[in-house]
């Protein structure tokens, strides 16, 4: 699992699309060459984007569904609101936390635009070489001194109430995934280059080889360790005591496991770069090829981040002390990366890979001064992508619960705390997809020190705001079951102030931004998704009436457990998805959204390549 955290922890891509994820969206990741670039796809023609992002979501749709098992494996294995599973999650996401304030944000500032530009100038290649030396270098050096690191860096970012048999277990895992930063680190670098040179499928497909080999791993976990793993989900307060004595083979199996599906990931990249022309080969000296101006941005980028993980510690420090509380149904690290996953389902799919295909196309644009070309390409991108968040957000909070039990189920209690979660960060959906677009123009523009004020403002939410949760949890005003969501709802806000502030200063920088259609665009989506989810709430009232769920409230529970209720669960979301869907689509249609057909054209595209699969 991996710690979601503040709006500028950049993750790499989706990682193994389980609990890696980014807050705020996958790296920027490069969806193909400049136009002067003769053997390359050209990313200016609207169905080369809608191609690539086809291509990009179809890999990414197939890692998600593997990432889905894995969960519900790993639930099965350590459970959901357990010490274990709360252990496992922090030492699990030390790795992609450090990665992306280290190395991740960095490379998503500085590789597409500097590769664009050197293909421009026919030194690509050399370029690429020296960087990717570089690169593995510094990864490597990174990888022992944090690994050394473990103790301090859990302490740091999960302390929380300082529960040591938590803590110490989160430190044996630590040992066995920290390296994961070096091979997070291969994947990027050699997924990026790819990506420039217009080779969009192997960096979203590579996750599928992770996600396998982490449930053949913990698989094995389960059947050497079968009685263990069952006395770890039955524990309760009041029940059986949680075995909190893990052996050293326990202990490497199942994070070893984890380290090495990160190894597959990256390992898998290194045929596809052959096939896409690139011959790597080590090179020394890096004067005199413009890893200057790198750099400089990569040292605004790492400002960026650094700032934004005082927001990062906070929720984990917050998270940690609500699971220390000794509380029944409490939301820990465990539950709020769970709820993040399924967050970012929607985002991933569909907003990452718009994005990353449209990027190639705003660094080009960026670099021969095209401001207005800048700015339609933007509006375009965030009007499409908020067509989508409206509508996924809006299912995300109405279908919570059956969304979790859905997707997780084996989830069991812990679904209520989950799905809470799940209804805080979606309401923020929306501006996290509008936030991603306005990235990709400020790093399109090499402009990482623009970020730097957004980073200042959103940490501050964070920060102001989980101090707040904090403080009315301690006077006993506030319950422990409230302590998490409040922190999501923290993020959610952090999201929406970003988006303001980044529009604010995109404006300043290349005069317009195209405000006016996007903001039509996005009354019109609101509108029609009120009177859409009116009609999936009728739904749920009616299932309720003969008691499929609960009473509907803002988590409504299926009633019944097992393949019943997972059964429950599914059709429930399909059906109301479907009516939501339906009702949002045919009320766009009668307002005349124009941005619809590009978003149905999209879709249709990736079905005609699950088709021919």
């Amino acid at each position: 699992m991996s710690w979601p955290a503040g709006p500028f922890d950049r993750r790499v891509e989706d990682q193994n699309q389980t609990q890696k994820m980014p807050p705020v969206g996958s790296p920027v990741g490069p969806g193909g060459p400049g136009p002067s670039q003769p053997d390359g796809p050209s990313t200016d023609r609207p169905g080369s984007v809608r191609g690539g992002a086809a291509v990009m979501a179809l890999g990414t749709a197939v890692s998600r569904v593997l990432g889905q098992a894995r969960a519900a494996v790993l639930i099965w294995v350590i459970g959901a609101a357990t010490i274990a599973s709360d252990a496992f999650e922090l030492a699990n996401s030390l790795p992609t936390v450090l990665y992306n304030l280290l190395v991740s944000g960095a490379l998503s500032a500085v590789l597409v635009p500097q590769v664009v530009r050197a293909y421009k100038r026919n030194a690509g290649q050399e370029y690429v070489d020296r960087l990717l030396t570089l690169g593995f270098v510094v990864l490597a050096v990174l990888t022992v001194t944090l690994t050394a690191a473990v103790p301090l860096l859990v302490m740091l970012y999960g302390r929380g109430g300082g529960d040591p048999t938590r803590l110490n277990l989160a430190i044996a895992f630590g040992f066995w995934t920290l390296p994961q930063i070096f091979f997070y680190g291969m994947y990027a670098l050699i997924g990026q280059v790819l990506n420039a040179r217009g080779s969009f499928g192997p960096y979203m497909w590579a996750p599928v080889a992770n996600n396998i080999v982490s449930i053949a791993t913990m698989g094995l976990f389960l059947w050497q360790n079968h009685e263990f793993s069952t006395a770890i989900r039955a524990a309760a307060p009041g029940g059986p005591v949680e075995p909190t004595t893990w052996t050293g083979s326990q202990v490497a199996l199942l994070a070893g496991g984890a380290t090495l599906g990160i190894v597959a990931q990256a390992l898998v990249l290194l045929p596809a770069m052959r096939r896409a022309g690139v011959r790597y080969r080590p090179r020394w000296g890096f004067r005199g090829v413009g890893l200057r101006t790198a750099a400089n941005v990569a040292l605004w980028t790492f400002v960026a981040l650094a700032i934004g993980q005082a927001g990062t510690i906070a929720v984990g420090q917050l998270a940690g002390a609500a699971r220390d509380a000794g509380v029944p149904g409490v939301a820990g690290r465990a539950a709020y990366a769970y709820a993040f996953m399924i967050f970012m389902l929607p985002h991933s799919l569909v907003t990452v890979s718009l994005l990353t295909a449209l990027f190639p196309r705003l660094s080009s644009q960026a670099a021969d001064h095209a401001h207005k070309e800048v700015a339609r390409t933007f509006s375009q991108g965030a009007r499409v992508v908020g067509l989508f968040t409206v509508l996924a957000g809006t299912l995300g909070i109405l279908l919570s619960g059956p969304l979790v039990q859905a997707v997780l189920p084996s989830i069991g209690s812990a679904v209520e705390p989950t799905a809470r979660v799940v209804v805080a960060f979606m309401v923020g959906l929306p501006a996290f997809g509008v936030w991603s677009a306005c990235q990709r123009v400020y790093y399109a523009y090499e402009d990482a020190r623009g970020l730097v004020p957004v980073a200042v403002g959103a940490a501050a939410v964070v920060l102001l705001s989980t101090g707040a949760v904090w403080l009315l949890g301690r006077a006993g005003w506030l319950s422990p079951h409230l302590w998490v969501f409040g922190a999501a709802l923290a993020m959610s806000a952090s999201y929406l102030l970003s988006t303001g502030m980044a529009l604010a200063g995109m404006k300043v920088r290349i005069g317009t931004i195209g405000g006016g259609a996007l903001l039509r665009t996005y009354l019109r989506a609101t509108l029609a998704v009120v009177v859409a989810a009116g009609a999936g709430w009728v739904v749920l009232v009616a299932a309720s009436k003969v008691g499929l769920v609960g009473p509907v409230s803002l988590v409504t529970l299926v009633e019944g457990s097992g393949l019943r209720g997972w059964l429950v669960a599914v059709g429930l979301c399909l059906v109301v998805g479907s009516v939501v869907s339906g009702v949002y689509l045919v009320v766009l249609k009668l307002l005349r959204v124009p941005e619809l057909d590009l978003l149905i054209g999209s879709v249709r595209n990736l079905v005609r390549r699950l088709k021919r699969r």
